[in-house]
């Protein structure tokens, strides 16, 4: 049960995180498209449309991801680790792609408004604790202590069982 312990925490606080990111975004994408990038608050550089863009992208899928993620920490199985796994490996490369655009963008320089700085940062803290996030999700693959694993061994067991079928090899009628 440690890993469930740690990694709800860490879910919410992803999933408020890539709100945020949602948010800024957004509200810098609309800045860039409307051509007001001589606001105060904004300023940019020739990554900004590329990491803007991808910053979004991240942010949806990161939500996203939070939702089956969450879902998989309700259930606790190994059949919603799958989709969890597999979402939260998804929104973690899309983030990394926007933490890369955003080591770019403050490489090149220039004026950046404060809204732009505080999105690169929560891009930047994203990369890692999503990364942290994914570890915590996949520990059950190391030891049952920390999740349900890749192997439950009851899967499947308690489904729908015909008794009368118990040891023949009659396949039950169907109608047409």
């Amino acid at each position: 049960m440690a890993g469930r312990n740690i990694a709800a925490p860490l879910l919410f606080l992803n999933l408020v995180m890539y709100f945020l990111v949602l948010g800024f975004a957004s509200w810098c994408l609309n800045r860039f498209i409307n051509g007001t990038t001589n606001h105060p608050s904004f300023g940019g550089n020739g990554a900004t449309m590329f990491f803007l863009t991808f910053s979004i992208l991240a942010a949806v899928l990161g939500i996203v991801s939070k939702f089956a993620g969450g879902n998989h920490l309700r259930a606790w199985r190994g059949d919603s680790l799958a989709a969890a796994g597999a979402t939260a490996l998804v929104a973690w490369a899309v983030t990394v792609l926007a933490f890369g655009l955003a080591c770019k963008q403050i490489a090149v320089g220039g004026h950046r408004g404060w809204r732009l700085r505080i999105l690169e940062a929560f891009i930047i803290i994203l990369a890692f604790t999503q990364l942290l996030y994914l570890l915590l999700v996949h520990a059950g693959i190391f030891s049952r202590n920390y999740g349900p694993g890749y192997r439950d061994t009851d899967y499947g067991v308690g489904g729908a069982h015909d008794p009368a079928l118990k040891g023949s090899s009659a396949v039950p009628a169907t109608r047409v």
